[in-house]
């Protein structure tokens, strides 16, 4: 961040850095909530984690509203004008996934309520997955780190393909038994909204390096999502 003439400025710069740092560090706790009382099969905890997203609108309303100070006193330009705009699609971001991860949670609170059903690998292996990419990209975000954050936004195509892979199974499972179909589709939800997280993660590191270079990534986004085209045939294993 450029040192100013103005300490005042440079102080307001470093308290929004400090609120979206907050922000992230909350989130982050929220997806590693929602995933172990998915792993638990633990009510309380999952509640606890809907009930944490509260803090993390208050987080996102305080971003807005230095923000806006920001930009009415301080009027920036260049790549303060990046920082401080790019702030406020970041809370954005970061706050729809605490929105992701509260219906992770709410969905698990659901699957808690029913008997038992074997979770596929997959599933906790695409919530480490999105952890590790919101891990990486609020570094990127710290350290205004451009090839950490290139890196997150190129690892989305790995939560795609095993957002895919785990689809397929989970419809093969349902087709094979009828009484899979309500637990098994709560985890289809739960699949989607762990990868809607990985979007947002690579959202915030489209903006890093946008903040950092005043260039917009060229090259199309990396994608390996299938699911929507996937077609399963009865009788058939994927």
């Amino acid at each position: 961040m450029p040192t100013h003439i103005v300490k005042s400025y440079d102080e307001q710069l470093r308290k929004l850095n400090d609120t979206l740092a907050r922000m992230g560090g909350v989130v982050e706790a929220q997806i590693s909530a929602a995933m172990q009382a998915l792993a638990r099969r633990d009510p309380d905890l999952a509640m606890q984690t809907v009930e944490g997203d509260r803090r993390v609108d208050a987080l996102e309303r305080e971003v807005d509203t230095q923000v806006v100070n920001l930009l009415a006193l301080r009027q920036p330009v260049a790549s303060d004008l990046r920082l401080v705009v790019g702030s406020l699609r970041i809370a954005s971001d970061l706050e729809r996934m605490a929105d992701y991860a509260k219906n992770v949670a709410k969905r698990s609170v659901a699957l808690s309520q029913l008997a038992p059903v074997p979770v596929p690998p997959t599933l906790p292996r695409m919530g480490r997955v999105a952890q590790e990419m919101v891990k990486d990209v609020l570094d990127a975000h710290v350290g205004r780190d451009v090839p950490k954050a290139v890196a997150v936004w190129n690892r989305d195509e790995e939560l795609d393909a095993l957002h895919d892979s785990l689809f397929r199974e989970l419809v093969t499972h349902m087709m094979e038994d009828a009484r899979n179909i309500t637990p098994t589709t709560h985890l289809l939800f739960i699949a989607k909204n762990i990868e809607r997280i990985g979007d947002h993660a690579t959202n915030v590191a489209e903006m890093v390096h946008f903040q950092v270079t005043g260039r917009n990534l060229d090259e199309a986004r990396p994608k390996g999502d299938d699911a929507s085209l996937a077609v399963v045939e009865p009788g058939t294993r994927q």
